[in-house]
């Protein structure tokens, strides 16, 4: 134990170093500008893995961006443990609300600001670094180690369900840790019980073959903003329910434990409210603030747009207008049952006067769950409440990993959460930054979960 701290300790200012170079790299998987850079974000996690002392390191091709595998196989009757995380990142927009350019990381008070820095790259270097305290001080692993990370997470892992029906056996592996995650504050741990499913479409709304003057046209044809209205104003109710019919069919009704758990964990209404500049709430009515969030699913434009934008006027009738919606998923919903639903409730609703196209988006993942006694539950909670002095609360996310439903699907292994971010980090906003300190100790709390999760 002592050697590999000592080990960490004296590398901690090339550690960070190497963390600055890092997020350098602009590996924006959204942009297709800037696919090179994503690519180049995978050589450098593959060759950090090699200098740690991963074996059979490489750089798989998806169809979009790659995927980085590497193993150390060594560890005779423990488990094999399959380490996942991100390296690709959030756009940056709106750039004029960073206080430093996003990708010049820059440190200030024991924080380093830049995109990615918390969302992932700060958090899935980690375990690479203390993979190599263990191999470099004393020569092994307490476990066989598969690693997994991935270049389009953040747009919502599209390739990736049919890249892995290729590599079954590559990835073999009896749990998956997930370095794209968090803690509740820096002094209070989290387990994470269950993730959200997403899925998407664009709605395209067509009407004349060009745009029309609207004092000679408007009244005579129909207008696809107004068309395209219509067709978002049936999608939810008033109180916020979602009007798709079957929609809720298949949601997995909450317990009266889960929710008792749930109301464990802390949460100040008024303090949220603050935090995003509202005076009240809103959502499905019978559910608490924290229960919407985490386990309901939900509907929400994403973004509109059509017709004239610029400032001034100009008195067009548009010949377009679109939208993009998403919808978070509960268990037990399935994507492509939502999407089929969607599809014809637009269908159902869509005004005369226009040709409506209704296109799945390529972001889309099944939701996930693990029970809080499960082994590797365990093994987390115990070095948790080790390294935090105290258990760690059960806890849901709103957000969305696809690929553990993949691992689930496809390899048949649960994925639990073991990350250090903390929700304050502006992950996806500007000034996104990580704590030093986290970054810190998230090396010697890996160390010490591949230890418990081999015994």
């Amino acid at each position: 134990m002592n050697a590999y701290r000592t080990y960490l300790d004296g590398n901690q200012d090339r550690y960070l170093d190497e963390l600055l170079d890092f997020l350098r790299i602009p590996s924006i998987s959204a942009l297709p500008e800037r696919a090179e850079d994503v690519a180049r974000a995978g050589q450098w996690v593959a060759q950090r893995l090699s200098s740690a002392g991963a074996e059979n390191v490489e750089v798989l091709p998806t169809g979009g961006h790659p995927v980085v595998y590497g193993d150390w196989l060594h560890a005779e009757g423990k488990p094999t443990i399959l380490v996942y995380g991100h390296f690709d990142v959030q756009p940056v927009d709106p750039v004029e609300l960073w206080t430093h350019p996003p990708f010049e990381p820059t440190v200030v008070d024991g924080r380093v600001y830049a995109r990615g820095a918390s969302d992932d790259k700060g958090n899935m270097l980690a375990p690479i670094l203390a993979v190599e305290a263990l191999l470099r001080s004393g020569g092994a692993a307490p476990v066989n180690l598969k690693f997994c990370f991935e270049g389009q997470e953040e747009i919502g892992s599209p390739q990736i369900p049919e890249f892995m029906p290729a590599h079954v056996e590559r990835f073999a592996s009896d749990l998956a840790v997930s370095a794209d995650g968090g803690q509740f504050s820096e002094t209070e741990p989290l387990l994470l019980m269950s993730l959200r499913g997403i899925c998407g479409v664009q709605i395209d709304v067509h009407g004349a073959s060009t745009d029309l003057h609207s004092g000679l046209h408007g009244g005579r044809i129909q207008n696809p903003i107004h068309a395209l209205t219509q067709i978002l104003g049936s999608l939810r109710r008033a109180d916020g329910t979602v009007a798709v019919e079957g929609f809720y069919d298949d949601v997995a009704a909450l317990t009266e434990v889960e929710r008792a758990a749930i109301a464990r964990v802390p949460f100040d209404r008024d303090e949220y409210l603050c935090e995003v500049g509202l005076d009240e709430e809103f959502g499905e009515p019978g559910y608490t603030n924290r229960e919407r969030g985490w386990v309901r699913p939900t509907l929400e434009m994403n973004g509109i747009w059509g017709g004239f934008q610029e400032d001034g006027i100009k008195t067009v009738l548009p010949n377009a207008a679109h939208a993009k919606i998403t919808c978070r998923l509960v268990a037990d919903q399935d994507p492509e049952r939502i999407i089929g639903l969607l599809e014809e409730h637009v269908a159902q609703h869509a005004p005369p006067g226009v040709r409506v196209e209704v296109n799945p988006l390529s972001i889309r993942g099944r939701p996930y769950s693990i029970a809080a006694d499960h082994w590797g539950n365990r093994a987390a909670a115990a070095v948790l409440t080790e390294f935090y002095g105290r258990e760690p609360y059960q806890t849901r996310s709103g957000g969305s990993i696809p690929i553990t439903g993949v691992f689930l699907e496809q390899l048949g292994i649960d994925t639990i959460g073991f990350g250090f971010g903390i929700e304050d980090e502006n992950y996806h906003a500007p000034d996104e930054f990580f704590r030093l300190a986290s970054f810190r100790k998230s090396q010697r709390a890996y160390v010490r979960l591949l230890e418990e999760l081999g015994k």
